[in-house]
């Protein structure tokens, strides 16, 4: 028999199913579990899943936020059953290198994508490079953003970016309301390819990278590539699977 570890966000419909859940369920330790099972919404799976990888366990999801775009609708009944019945999917992550102004560096990991945007009224003027060759030699814009395929329906969407199959193997790169040069809106790139970005003016004109949900301000260098090494596991019931959601916003967007 399986072994599950539960964790719950904070929220009241949260709080609601953890009673009903540890009702009639053991909550055994992450380490020792089979598969834990997540219920909030997709930021709270983003930090609990970065939280817990190290022990290579797989994540079920119940939704308990908004979207819900990686987790699963919560049937109150058979849901162990469900869970076993379940199917899995991977996801390589983003790993981001940064260094601000200041000297500082941080390393961090991206499931959905990292982000550059000006901090200040000033545009910001950003060099890109794929594998160490100009891109974009001088983007002047609010800024960019490099997602992963099961990131394209996020934020990338929201900035008219392309929606990726799960998979594709391929990262979406797209500008955020650029100024020059105006027609460029992103590249799709393989998966393979190392990213370099680069503040041209980061005194002037300052930039905040955000990777999923860490943030780090004054940035001037950011070197972005896909861990092949780390693998997210995540488990969606047969009729709530990722790939068909990112079909079904697919159609939405063509329509």
């Amino acid at each position: 028999m399986k072994k599950f570890h539960f964790v719950f966000d904070t929220t009241i419909k949260s709080k609601k199913l953890k009673i009903n859940i540890l009702k009639y369920n053991k909550n055994h330790s992450a380490k020792k579990s089979d598969v834990i099972i997540v219920a909030g919404g997709d930021g709270f799976m983003l930090r609990t899943m970065k939280k817990y990888y190290k022990y290579e366990k797989s994540f079920y999801g119940i939704n308990c936020g908004m979207i819900g775009f990686l987790m699963n609708k919560y049937i109150s009944s058979n849901l162990i059953e469900k869970i076993n019945k379940s199917k899995l999917i991977t996801i390589n992550p983003l790993e981001i290198k940064v260094k601000n102004l200041f000297g500082k560096k941080r390393s961090f990991l991206a499931i959905n994508d990292l982000s550059l945007f000006r901090q200040s009224k000033q545009t910001a003027f950003l060099n890109l490079k794929a594998n160490k060759k100009n891109l974009i030699k001088k983007l002047i814009g609010d800024g960019i953003l490099v997602s992963t395929p099961a990131g394209s329906t996020a934020y990338n969407l929201s900035i008219n970016g392309p929606i990726l199959s799960l998979n594709s193997k391929k990262l979406a790169i797209t500008s955020i309301s650029p100024f020059r040069p105006r027609r460029w809106k992103g590249k799709i790139v393989s998966d393979k390819t190392k990213i370099f970005i680069t503040n041209l003016d980061p005194k002037k004109r300052p930039v905040a990278a955000v990777a999923d949900n860490n943030e780090i301000r004054n940035v001037i260098k950011v070197n972005i590539s896909v861990n092949k090494k780390i693998k997210f596991k995540l488990l969606f019931n047969s009729n709530e699977s990722l790939s068909k959601k990112i079909k079904l916003e697919q159609r939405k967007k063509i329509n």
